[in-house]
């Protein structure tokens, strides 16, 4: 069984040979190790081609080369069998090349003491002689907490920011005139008709065109407007702008 220095590392060795990527701990980049070729795979490609090689003299010259030839092909397909099922000869050259894969890729990490997890050298912070987990690097850390006081104190300001200050104003969207969406204007985009809202005489609130009585204090809108003089009470005539009696603006 294979015990690698790290656990996290990949085999990619196949029947032509062997390579190993070891990852690191903390970032998971990985190191491949470099490739070694098999042996007994290229024995296997030398009896292959002896025994091809055999097979075409046998067609070429007869009965007797010809079973000579079928016998090395016949060899080398049990080769190639064997390969297929990995054999002790290759199982060993695996476990061989593993350790040399092993010795080449600590050369790329380190143990951190603490926490005992192997990093890359771009995961270790040399100074303190631990890995950046348990030991951060000064700067970085400073940095980070910098930005993160900062996206606080954004995010604290946008809480409070007043973002619009536009007037929040009720519109009629259907025009009471032809039925239709009249859109955001002031007349409506498919007769023109006005689509200003109607004031009550009496609260002032603004009503839709085509409410009857006032969502406010229940004024009837459709009754003819009074003459009635706020200041004297005098009763006007209805349409009069002016007062009779004090000649206030009615």
């Amino acid at each position: 069984m294979l015990r690698a220095f790290t656990r996290n590392y990949e085999d990619n060795s196949t029947e032509a040979g062997f390579q190993f990527t070891f990852y690191c701990d903390n970032c998971r980049d990985g190191y491949k190790s470099s490739f070694i070729e098999s042996e007994t795979y290229k024995r296997g490609k030398l009896f292959r081609g002896i025994g091809r090689g055999a097979s075409a003299i046998g067609g070429l010259l007869g009965g007797a080369a010809s079973r000579i030839g079928y016998g090395a092909d016949r060899a080398s397909d049990i080769l190639g069998e064997r390969f297929e099922g990995r054999s002790p000869e290759w199982q060993k050259e695996h476990e061989q090349a593993f350790a040399r894969a092993q010795n080449e890729a600590k050369e790329h990490f380190h143990r951190c003491p603490n926490c005992n997890q192997y990093v890359c050298d771009s995961c270790f912070n040399e100074d303190e002689g631990m890995c950046v987990d348990c030991a951060p690097r000064q700067e970085i850390y400073v940095a980070k907490a910098r930005a993160e006081a900062m996206k606080r104190n954004i995010d604290a300001a946008g809480e409070t920011a007043t973002v619009w200050q536009g007037k929040i104003e009720s519109k009629t969207t259907i025009c009471p005139s032809c039925g239709k969406p009249a859109g955001s204007g002031k007349f409506c985009n498919n007769c023109g008709a006005s689509m200003d809202l109607k004031t009550c005489p009496n609260c002032g609130a603004k009503n839709a065109l085509t409410v009857r009585f006032c969502n406010n204090c229940g004024t009837n809108l459709a009754a003819p407007p009074s003459g009635k003089c706020a200041s004297c009470g005098f009763d006007n005539p209805p349409g009069t702008k002016f007062c009779g009696g004090c000649g206030s603006k009615l």
